[in-house]
């Protein structure tokens, strides 16, 4: 009783300031294997030395290795800031840009001159530490501002062509995250709000809040719940019955994307014509050639970029993910010729 009250009175309360809190089930091993005090004594420091040598040095290891690769790394990878040059790269915060799940976005400014987005993740721990990710500043902001934005209220609208560009470029970013990383990374999040715009209107895929990393061998991916935006999301994300999450999940979103790209481009749908109460998609399935020609304005060229836009939209909502052509499929047609590129054979389900 008195070991007992030695080490659980004592040894124990030292135990965070040594060891793991995991080490608090020591002292009970040690009560069942020996009775005599100075064993006692010998055993912890024993294992204390080995906390020390071992726990330790794994941990230096780890932060050695990490400082190794910032060293090597720096000019091509991610660099660490101090939270004072944040504050000071943002003046104490002053701009923000706007706010999202994870946290505010705020402008700010590198030495070099050059423009950047601060985003500040929320802490999500109780240990008061500031975390943030720092972005080049996109200054046309996202692909809803400038496509989805009415003219009559102020905003500005993207020509066919540019708004063609822009797909294409989504599409090769989606192939690269599907195909050309050492770990194949799914979004899960496609969205218009999700596409930032350079100074040129060339497309950055951002947000990877709800992204999900798979090995390249993989083609059916396991996530808790469903995640995305109501409108984007695939129906195998939302329940299991209509099969496997994949990266044709992206696809999906992409293809509802580009639709509503198409959609909010052409100002001569009427809100009082048919279109605005039948599910777009089906509307657009059974009158392709009427559209392109009403939104081309009898473009030969401005016709076919249309209908490529259209036809890539269709295949990549459909219902049975593998009915869904791959991104890489989708970066083909789209930069391919419109001869023989046909509708999906199947009516679309709203």
């Amino acid at each position: 009783m008195q070991i007992h009250q030695l080490l659980t009175g004592r040894s124990c309360k030292l135990v965070p300031l040594l060891m793991p809190f995991s080490l608090q089930i020591f002292c009970a091993d040690i009560i069942a294997v020996s009775s005599s005090i100075p064993m006692l004594c010998l055993l912890f420091f024993a294992f204390w030395l080995g906390y020390k040598k071992y726990g330790c040095k794994r941990k230096s290891k780890e932060t050695a290795r990490i400082e190794s690769y910032l060293q090597k790394n720096g000019t091509v990878h991610p660099k660490r800031y101090a939270y004072a040059q944040v504050k000071r790269m943002t003046r104490s915060f002053a701009e923000k840009l706007g706010q999202g799940g994870f946290g505010a976005v705020y402008r700010g400014d590198l030495s070099d001159g050059r423009q950047i987005a601060v985003k500040m993740l929320k802490d999500f721990k109780t240990d008061g530490s500031k975390r943030a990710l720092i972005y080049d500043y996109m200054p046309n902001g996202s692909l809803e501002r400038y496509a989805f934005k009415d003219s009559s209220e102020g905003g500005n609208t993207l020509g066919w062509e540019k708004l063609f560009e822009i797909a294409v470029g989504i599409a090769r970013g989606l192939e690269y995250l599907h195909r050309g990383c050492n770990t194949r990374i799914v979004h899960f999040d496609i969205k218009p709000h999700n596409i930032l715009l350079d100074q040129n209107f060339c497309p950055k895929i951002s947000d990877f809040g709800l992204a999900k990393l798979c090995l390249n061998k993989e083609s059916v991916i396991s996530i808790g719940g469903a995640r995305g935006t109501i409108g984007y999301i695939a129906p195998e994300v939302y329940s299991k019955q209509f099969g496997a999450v994949s990266s044709k999940s992206d696809v999906y979103s992409y293809g509802m994307m580009v639709l509503e790209m198409v959609g909010a481009r052409d100002k001569n749908i009427s809100p009082n014509t048919e279109s605005s109460s039948q599910y777009f998609p089906q509307w657009i399935y059974e009158h392709l050639d009427e559209y392109c020609i009403s939104a081309s304005e009898i473009n030969g060229e401005i016709t076919e970029v249309v209908r490529k836009m259209i036809v890539v939209g269709l295949w990549c909502i459909q219902f049975s993910s593998t009915d869904r052509p791959t991104m890489t499929r989708v970066v083909e047609m789209l930069e391919g010729s419109t001869t023989g590129l046909e509708l999906p054979p199947k009516v679309l389900l709203s």
